[in-house]
């Protein structure tokens, strides 16, 4: 596993931060983060720990793929494309409305499908991958050109219309 590089006036690697802060929990949270960890870990070996935004434990490869955060009544995984991922088993349970992230809420004595968690997070990993290939932008078209491609009208037989002669406007004296 490759560990963030240590921020500039501090002392511990991100992974020490995270190891710290599960113990600091010392409850159910650090029990349930500590676990979360692991089968991040499992399913992305390679997985970078970073720690952000003054104390926050982030798992990325080639961007982020979740943040752990702790409350009081729960742990949040908040995955940052969320919305993009499948998510038949529907581990997702909070911020749904969003356009980007989704969030995987833990209480105390909730379970979490493990296999589900781990296919959640390599799918976020392979996002995270993709290519974004920006569509190619088209040339301009002349009129010409336009009319070049455009199939010919068959003209149509269409009534002449009948030229009506409007009266003449009398001139003011």
């Amino acid at each position: 596993m490759k560990k963030s590089g240590v921020n500039q006036g501090q002392s511990q690697s991100a992974s020490e931060l995270i190891s710290k802060r599960i113990a600091n929990l010392g409850d159910w949270r650090g029990k349930t983060l500590s676990r979360m960890r692991k089968l991040i870990k499992e399913a992305v070996p390679d997985v970078v720990e970073e720690w952000k935004w003054m104390g926050t434990p982030i798992w990325s490869k080639d961007g982020i793929i979740t943040t752990g955060e702790s409350y009081k009544d729960k742990v949040k995984l908040t995955f940052a494309k969320g919305a993009f991922l499948k998510d038949p088993t529907r581990l997702f349970n909070s911020s749904l409305e969003g356009n980007l992230r989704r969030a995987i809420d833990i209480g105390e004595k909730e379970e979490i499908d493990e296999s589900a968690f781990k296919a959640l997070v390599r799918e976020a990993v392979a996002l995270n991958g993709e290519k974004k290939s920006k569509p190619a932008k088209k040339a301009a078209v002349t009129p010409a050109k336009k009319a070049a491609t455009k199939p010919a009208k068959k003209a149509a037989a269409k009534p002449a219309k009948k030229a009506t002669a409007k009266p003449a406007k009398k001139a003011k004296r």
